[in-house]
């Protein structure tokens, strides 16, 4: 079966820095395409980074440009989320998830899913 675990969330002060992982297994071959989203109490899933399949281009919400950063290892079943420069707003529940093929941002457009990780940001 597929799985996919994040790690990495906790409490930090604004201005602050924190790394979330996630490590899949079980992923079908190809499932290049990963991505983070966040959901904050009583608002919807929405998007924050991804990385897509072969040709690695990368894609962030505005709201996060130039704080947050995606990346992946060569095989591809384990990325990462640098969140640098937190502000309260951040504070969420962080999802990973994978795509069998890149179909787009939204979260409709990817197959499988973490359990999450929650991030508050708090002084």
């Amino acid at each position: 079966q597929v799985q996919l675990v994040e790690s990495g969330g906790g409490l930090v002060q604004p201005g602050g820095s924190l790394r979330l992982s996630c490590a899949a297994s079980g992923l079908p071959f190809g499932s290049n395409t990963k991505g983070w989203f966040r959901q904050a109490p009583g608002k919807a899933r929405e998007f924050v980074a991804a990385v897509t399949g072969s040709s690695g281009s990368t894609y962030y919400a505005d709201s996060v440009k130039g704080r947050f950063t995606i990346s992946r290892e060569g095989a591809k079943n384990t990325w990462y989320l640098q969140m640098n420069s937190l502000n309260a707003e951040d504070t969420a529940v962080y999802y990973c998830a994978a795509a069998r093929f890149f179909k787009g941002l939204a979260s409709a457009g990817f197959d499988f899913w973490g359990q999450g990780t929650q991030v508050t940001v708090s002084s």
